[in-house]
């Protein structure tokens, strides 16, 4: 079992920056990839970005790509997302999830979840 906890959320105005954190607990192993997801409401949850077990490879959903970044810290267990120019549409409940089968976007293929943090993007 392993636990994940988000944090870093909250209201900020368009073009402003936010880091979100993600710790995990529990058993943990070295190669896992972690993800980020977002969902808003009406909507399906969406793939925004993930990284591998090493933290070499990087993916990105287009609408991200340019403004995120992904990045982790195994010492930690933690990965983080650095949000840029953030825009009203990245509203939504974002979520990390942990994949001990490699590194996708389908978020059918993540075997954990954390509760999820609020980020509010004002105009």
């Amino acid at each position: 079992q392993v636990q994940l906890v988000e944090s870093g959320g909250g209201l900020v105005q368009a073009g402003d920056s936010l880091r979100l954190s993600c710790v995990a607990s529990g058993r943990t192993q070295r190669n896992y990839a972690m993800g980020w997801f977002r969902q808003a409401p009406g909507k399906e949850r969406e793939f925004v970005a993930a990284i591998s077990g090493g933290g070499y490879t990087t993916n990105y959903a287009d609408s991200v790509q340019g403004r995120f970044t992904i990045s982790r810290d195994n010492a930690k267990n933690t990965v983080y997302l650095q949000m840029n120019s953030l825009k009203p549409e990245d509203t939504a409940v974002y979520y990390c999830a942990a994949s001990f089968r490699g590194m996708m976007s389908d978020k059918a293929g993540y075997d954990y979840w954390g509760q999820g943090t609020q980020v509010t993007v004002a105009s």
